[in-house]
């Protein structure tokens, strides 16, 4: 199976002043050095200041990948370190945004993680980054990442390799989900899901009856 590994490992700096309804953000993410404890909620000693709209078993890890955050270098003209777009995990060599829903992975010698949703951009990463229309820039793009669920806990650290053990067989990858969803891509999810092969959050069943009240579907 592919290796790749884990760069940076992130967790919050401080919680900062926002804008938002609760007032303040735990976005500033910022790497730590040596091991850290990965339980089902994510890093130990990270935090999301708002729990309705992050974190929870399904989120627990948002991983980004250096490639994307190069793309955006180039883009922004300027340096973008490990954290600046709130991972927890920033990756080389292997695809965030290009992983299947349901792909798995080890991470060092005893986390293993698997592959859940898109990360989909809010007001608050858009004042986190103090650029205009960020959260249409980010979303048109479509380099999202992914959000992971915690499936065997552990601890991890930068340099760590990362195996990919399992990839489901639908072949809808985070990316084709949150650019392009449709009906064919939701019977493929469901039909995976039907086998057994892999365990969707609730949040895609809510899609998935949007999308089947659109006209024409």
């Amino acid at each position: 199976m592919d290796t790749a590994t884990l760069l940076a490992v992130c967790r919050v700096h401080q919680l900062l002043p926002d804008a938002g309804s609760v007032g303040v953000t735990a976005i500033d993410k910022r790497p730590v050095e040596g091991p850290v404890k990965v339980h089902k909620l994510g890093l130990r000693g990270d935090i999301q200041a708002s729990r309705i709209h992050h974190g929870g078993e399904d989120q627990a890890l948002y991983a980004y990948s250096q490639r994307e955050a190069d793309y955006w270098t180039g883009e922004l003209q300027r340096e973008l370190p490990p954290g600046t777009f709130g991972e927890n995990l920033r990756v080389s060599g292997i695809e965030t945004t290009g992983a299947v829903i349901g792909e798995r992975w080890k991470i060092g010698l005893d986390v293993e993680v698997e592959v859940t949703s898109p990360r989909t951009p809010c007001a608050t990463f858009q004042r986190r980054m103090g650029e205009s229309s960020w959260v249409k820039r980010f979303a048109d793009a479509g380099l999202v990442g992914t959000y992971l669920r915690v499936i065997r806990t552990g601890s991890i650290q930068a340099g760590d390799h990362i195996h990919r053990t399992f990839v489901p067989g639908h072949g809808v990858t985070i990316g084709r989900w949150f650019s392009e969803p449709s009906v064919e891509a939701m019977e493929a999810l469901r039909d995976a899901e039907a086998d057994g092969e892999v365990r969707l959050q609730p949040e895609y069943h809510d899609a998935f009856a949007a999308l089947l009240r659109r006209p024409g579907s």
